[in-house]
């Protein structure tokens, strides 16, 4: 009752505007819970090799170095509907072309070239992501009064990690069913995402007929470079921030790959197992995002990073425990292991914490009409990093096995932590 009052407290440009966002994210919910399962569907399936499977993560996050000069371009576009549009139909539709996959491991093994096609159609989808993501923020802030935007938005967020949570468990229901449905679900989830972008672009939108561009994009793009780097020179808490998200960082990379590949080839898990343990920790992250959420405006982005830091740290450490510890029980068909129940916990914290540092930690350190230009440069490090961190990973694990790997990236949280708080602790003094 109490969120039904609010609504229609709202001003009827705000329904309007939370309706087409929480359809928009319903429908992103069925196409990310699809997708949720996409590394282990490209090594178990598609039988592609680990460095492949590094690159297919690097590339969501590689596409983060365009950044700049994308949001140069999108500053300058005057109809914004088309460009939603366009690039919808140009990244999600080239995803129609696993129809034509074989659907036998025969075939599959017989002709290898099938993985590059699956790593170039996914490298043009999260192409399409770095100019749908930053136009989200633009509408909804153009549409929601300041002190509704978080609220709004938290509850459309809570919405579509339900949505994803359902539809990942059923997909690997299916995929344990018959190991290729995914040429046939994929392509529908590439129609799924055209229509909720076409939805979102139905948000209003004001096109702006009077930008004055008094430089060029190159001018522009080598002017916003200057001004990064001022940043880094001299904030230094904000410089610190990012040190500690660099480490987070290459922690983060080298071990993602590597825990697809500890499911698969440690642990011998089913879909519908690797369903349950990619996805259930959004259940935990659901409760936990208003307790956070007003936890990170209480205290200071740093020691709300060790948080998150330590989070991680913990559930990777009980992830490697798994190989020493291999003690389970089987529940409709899902194997579950006593470790991996903290990780799945200590998954849920970080997932609910890093959203929100992800996010709006780096409004943190500026003034609000700088938040734009903190955050792309946040961003654009994250691209860096992806540049060598996911197959350095990959190097690690067959170099020196699970073990070794998961300690380096546990040491390199540590190191994260103890920046952050002596980053704190040195301003406080």
């Amino acid at each position: 009752m109490r969120l039904v009052k609010r609504f229609y407290n709202l001003t009827f440009n705000e329904r309007r505007t939370f309706r087409l966002h929480t359809i928009y994210m319903v429908i992103e919910g069925f196409v990310l819970g699809i997708l949720a399962l996409n590394e282990f569907v490209f090594i178990k399936s598609l039988h592609g090799t680990n460095y492949q499977l590094s690159f297919l993560f690097q590339f969501s996050a590689l596409v983060f170095l365009f950044l700049i000069v994308i949001n140069e371009f999108l500053r300058r576009v005057k109809n914004r509907k088309k460009l939603l549009r366009t690039v919808a139909i140009a990244t999600r539709l080239p995803l129609f072309a696993l129809l034509l996959f074989p659907s036998t491991n025969e075939q599959m093994l017989a002709k290898p070239y099938y993985h590059y096609i699956f790593l170039f159609l996914f490298l043009i989808y999260f192409f399409g992501n770095i100019f749908i993501k930053p136009s989200i923020n633009l509408l909804l802030k153009l549409n929601y009064r300041h002190n509704n935007f978080g609220k709004l938005y938290s509850y459309s967020t809570s919405v579509n990690k339900i949505v994803m949570l359902v539809v990942t468990f059923a997909y690997g229901y299916i995929l344990d069913f018959n190991n290729f449905a995914f040429i046939y679900i994929i392509p529908f989830a590439g129609l799924l995402g055209i229509i909720s972008v076409f939805v979102l672009s139905l948000i209003r939108y004001q096109e702006e007929n009077d930008v004055i561009i008094r430089h060029s994009i190159s001018e522009s793009v080598k002017a916003s470079i200057k001004q990064m780097y001022t940043i880094l020179k001299t904030n230094k808490p904000y410089r610190h921030f990012e040190m500690g998200f660099m480490y987070y960082g290459f922690s983060f990379m080298i071990s993602v790959t590597v825990i697809t590949i500890y499911f698969y080839e440690a642990l011998n898990l089913n879909y519908s197992s690797v369903a349950f343990y990619r996805n259930s920790y959004n259940l935990l992250a659901i409760m936990l995002l208003p307790y956070f959420g007003k936890l990170i405006g209480n205290i200071d982005p740093r020691k709300f990073a060790a948080i998150t830091y330590l989070s991680i740290a913990i559930y990777i450490a009980a992830l490697s425990l798994t190989t020493y510890i291999p003690f389970h029980f089987k529940f409709l068909d899902i194997t579950i292991y006593y470790t991996l129940i903290v990780y799945i916990i200590f998954h849920g914290i970080f997932a609910a914490t890093m959203v929100l540092l992800w996010n709006i930690g780096s409004a943190y350190f500026c003034k609000p009409d700088e938040s734009g230009t903190y955050q792309s440069l946040h961003l654009s490090l994250t691209g860096v990093r992806s540049i060598f961190a996911p197959i350095t990973g990959v190097i690690f694990y067959e170099l020196f096995g699970f073990t070794i790997t998961f300690a380096i990236a546990i040491f390199s949280l540590l190191c994260g932590i103890m920046l952050m708080l002596w980053s704190y602790k040195r301003e406080q003094r």
